[in-house]
């Protein structure tokens, strides 16, 4: 039962890196010829969230940084950036996971909602201190509003698509530690 267990618990983590890259993939397929007007949300930031507050075994902090600096590199982003803001959010989320275990969703829509908030700001914060120009103000609004409505779709999919659900009270790990 316990090889059972960690085979489920590495097989979920290479789920999520196939998905990750599969998702940072489609966004380097050329949809259109012409530059979009708005920007949608960041699927591969709210599905890590959304990993990270249901079950932060399945997404430890070296699989975020592989995601997420893969997506910096190939989406030409400030290099570690977007990676380190989403990694330590993550890390806030999956502490505050044990706080939100018998909330409500809304509960945890509004805790990631903060997280969105506080990695964009944080963001354009330093990206102004380095000197280096954020960009426009309005589609990084229109992506973080998008990524927040987002949320719980990319949710909902985990759940029904992947199993990914919430861990309960009094459920263990593979090696019997509490959850």
């Amino acid at each position: 039962m316990v090889d059972s267990n960690q085979s489920h618990l590495w097989g979920m983590r290479l789920v999520f890196l196939v998905l990750a890259l599969l998702i940072t993939m489609t966004h380097l397929l050329p949809m259109q010829l012409v530059p979009k007007g708005w920007a949608g949300p960041d699927i591969l930031i709210a599905l890590t969230f959304a990993w990270a507050l249901r079950r932060p075994d399945f997404v430890p902090m070296i699989s975020i940084v592989l995601a997420l600096l893969t997506a910096d590199m190939l989406l030409s982003r400030p290099p570690g950036l977007s990676a380190l803001l989403g990694l330590l959010a993550s890390e806030w989320l999956k502490a505050q996971g044990k706080h939100l275990r018998g909330n409500t969703f809304i509960a945890e829509w509004i805790t990631v909602t903060g997280a969105l908030i506080a990695t964009m700001l944080l963001y354009r914060v330093i990206l102004t201190l380095l000197v280096v120009d954020p960009g426009n103000l309005l589609l990084m609004l229109q992506q973080t509003g998008f990524t927040i409505l987002a949320y719980p779709l990319v949710a909902a999919a985990s759940y029904l698509i992947f199993g990914v659900r919430r861990i309960t009270p009094g459920e263990h790990d593979y090696t019997g530690r509490p959850l």
